[in-house]
């Protein structure tokens, strides 16, 4: 149950960003003069609506967006009535009309800030120094976590009939213990660890000197037998080494809590961090079409594949029942942001192929003025229409293609 409203207030928080994209469109087109005849939330048959002044407001039957009818967003539109065509959207300048057309995206932008700005100063924003390489984790205090038995492969997976026990639970040490020396060597980080059991064969006896709470102890413990690569190539060819039972718990927080102030400077880090995550994301997207593919048809299903609303939603639900809400604030400012930018790639029928438009229009008014030959005037839209229908068509089939693979396989973060 928990899960489903998640998923329901995620669906919302989507469907509230997109209306909220369309009324910025209405806005800043309201403020320079524009004619903006309709305002609605969702698609389809009319579910009740009220007019006010020249904008008729209202909520159709389909919950997947919204939109707002801008008299003359093209020279093109033949349904603009005669006493409109001052106020026609073609007719202002051009810079005019780059604000209204980028609005949309501007508004999830400003959504994904406000949402950073508030994750900062209440449930933390990622820690950009938690460790994550191997050179970095092995610098960590070799604070431990316990194993019930000893896993023989890198990948962490549940005890299986036929593994070890762990030396390190029948020693008696305990989770959150820091180990300080083993057989006398001082241990001073996680590699320094790793380093002192590689020089030990299995069966061998560590005498293993920790802190527990501050108290300084002392155990010895018979090490067990795995398979790993070495510690310097961890590609490398797996050979039989001495093994402790343990994993590394970080010290390093992996979130921080900044103050109101603070958390300006934490929030434009943050910011541009997901601006280089997500315009790395946006190259990757023809590369996972084959994993999308690969996942529908039966295979894994790889968890860095793109996802639709529903994929998020999903994510979102899972989040929410787990009561990971840095996790469901996070979804919902990168789906805000990746939105964001997306619409503003100089395609059509995106809003950023109108600017490009816009600005190719001007400058080529511009560079004709220059040469001294007549302006050719507006760009023919109908042209471009077999252009539009190619975006349009490859961007339906990727959308299936997320939408498929979230409902036959989807990512899932937590465990069932």
């Amino acid at each position: 149950m928990a899960n489903l409203l998640g998923v329901a207030l995620f669906a919302l928080a989507i469907l509230v960003s997109v209306s909220l994209h369309e009324a910025g469109h209405m806005v800043t087109a309201k403020a320079f003069g524009m004619k903006v005849t309709k305002y609605f939330v969702g698609f389809g048959p009319t579910l009740w609506s009220f007019k006010r002044g020249e904008t008729e407001y209202g909520v159709k039957g389909i919950p997947l967006g919204g939109f707002c009818k801008i008299v003359g967003m093209t020279a093109q539109d033949d349904d603009v009535d005669p006493a409109d065509e001052p106020r026609a959207m073609w007719r202002y300048p051009v810079w005019k009309r780059t604000i209204v057309m980028s609005a949309g995206s501007i508004t999830h932008f400003v959504l994904a800030l406000i949402a950073i700005w508030i994750a900062a100063v209440s449930l933390g924003l990622p820690n950009q120094d938690f460790p994550t390489t191997d050179a970095e984790i092995r610098q960590e205090p070799a604070v431990i976590a316990l194993s019930d038995c000893v896993i023989p492969d890198s990948a962490p997976r549940a005890c299986a009939p036929g593994d070890a026990a762990s030396p390190a639970a029948q020693a008696q040490l305990r989770d959150g213990d820091r180990i300080t020396s083993v057989n006398g060597t001082p241990i001073n980080n996680y590699g320094e660890l790793l380093v002192a059991l590689r020089g030990l064969k299995p069966g061998d006896t560590a005498k293993l000197d920790y802190v527990r709470d501050g108290q300084p102890g002392t155990t010895s413990t018979v090490l067990a037998q795995t398979q790993r690569p070495p510690l310097d190539d961890p590609k490398g060819a797996v050979a039989p080494v001495a093994a402790l039972g343990v994993g590394l718990v970080p010290t390093t927080p992996t979130r921080v809590t900044y103050g109101p102030v603070a958390a300006f400077g934490a929030t434009a880090d943050f910011t541009r961090e997901l601006a280089v995550g997500t315009v790395q994301a946006l190259q990757r997207l023809p590369q996972k079409v084959p994993a999308l593919w690969t996942a529908i048809t039966g295979g894994e299903r790889d968890v860095d594949t793109p996802i639709s609303v529903v994929g998020a939603s999903r994510l979102g639900g899972e989040a929410f029942a787990n009561k990971a809400w840095l996790l469901f604030v996070t979804l919902f400012i990168s789906l805000n942001f990746f939105i964001g930018v997306f619409n503003l790639l100089p395609l059509l029928p995106l809003d950023g192929g109108h600017i490009a438009i816009a600005w190719f229009e001007r400058a080529r008014s511009w560079l004709y003025a220059r040469i001294g030959r007549a302006d050719p005037g507006r760009v023919d839209y109908l042209k471009l229409m077999p252009f539009t229908y190619v975006v349009i068509l490859i961007g339906g089939v990727f959308t299936l293609l997320t939408i498929t693979a979230d409902v036959v396989n989807p990512i899932t973060l937590f465990p069932r």
